[in-house]
């Protein structure tokens, strides 16, 4: 870990409490359990019961005063109302929230519905800003941190991807707006921009229409999977590092670094030059 090291990492969230969505699988689980192995107190919670087992099965832990499990969408608003003060009153008030849960469904525009772009909306952008909303009260107390997930696709744009690309860039754009409003509390925001990670997101895609270039569900998997350079993990422990020091925009991988450096050179042309690249 350049810049920072272990120890002084570990400190930053010893006995800190932690609220993590999406820890079912995937760089929630990862940050679940990086984060227990920092002694971190943990409220974990994902729609997956069955994954979120799993997750608390490998933290070693059981569901008590150090790790709170609970099944909750994101997408419901009233349950993230009702979530908040639960967590408070069984562990305290959070001093990070990690915005994970996320989904992705697979189309051109024009194949799509408006109720599947609504659908993935409502968990990726409307889900982190239902917990922010519902966190910031205890935020503003412990003058804690928000991490919300967005991704490459929330810098650059990508065929088939109108819904995802979307909702993360909304995600972005609400980051960044709000880390400077909360700054006077002492809250500090980051957007993390994650690109190829090895998760199982393209595999729990909802396929609504293959893009034009990709004829089954399989070339979908394996074109992503052969840029999934970065896994879980080594991702977790990258949002954590930044999330300690205060990084308002989080790159992971080298893909994330280089292509956001593209987009910012070439504004308009990038996407030739993605188009390319990804044949």
């Amino acid at each position: 870990m350049m810049g920072m090291k272990m120890a002084k990492l570990n400190k930053m969230y010893e006995n800190r409490i932690c609220v993590i969505t999406g820890a079912a699988s995937g760089i929630g689980r990862a940050l679940a359990l990086a984060l227990k192995a920092r002694g971190a107190i943990l409220a974990l919670s994902d729609v997956n019961a069955e994954g979120l087992a799993e997750t608390l099965k490998l933290a070693g832990g059981v569901n008590s005063n150090t790790i709170l499990i609970d099944v909750l969408d994101v997408s419901d608003a009233d349950a993230i109302m009702a979530y908040a003060p639960h967590v408070e009153k069984t562990l305290g008030k959070a001093d990070y929230i990690f915005n994970v849960a996320g989904l992705t469904r697979v189309g051109n525009f024009d194949k799509t519905s408006l109720e599947s772009m609504e659908l993935v909306m409502n968990v990726n952008y409307w889900g982190v800003v239902r917990m922010c909303k519902a966190f910031l009260p205890q935020l503003k107390a412990t003058q804690g941190g928000i991490i919300n997930i967005s991704s490459l696709f929330g810098l650059i744009g990508y065929p088939g991807q109108t819904h995802y690309c979307a909702s993360k860039f909304a995600v972005r754009g609400f980051s960044e707006t709000l880390a400077q409003e909360v700054e006077a509390f002492g809250i500090r925001v980051s957007c993390v921009h994650p690109g190829g990670v090895a998760t199982g997101i393209s595999r729990n895609a909802i396929v609504d229409a293959l893009p034009d270039n990709i004829e089954s569900q399989d070339a979908l998997n394996k074109k992503f999977d052969a840029v999934a350079a970065t896994s879980a993990l080594d991702a977790a422990l990258v949002i954590l590092k930044g999330a300690a020091k205060g990084s308002r925009r989080i790159l992971i991988g080298r893909d994330a670094v280089f292509l956001s450096y593209v987009q910012r050179l070439f504004p308009s042309g990038y996407t030739k030059f993605l188009a390319k690249l990804m044949r």
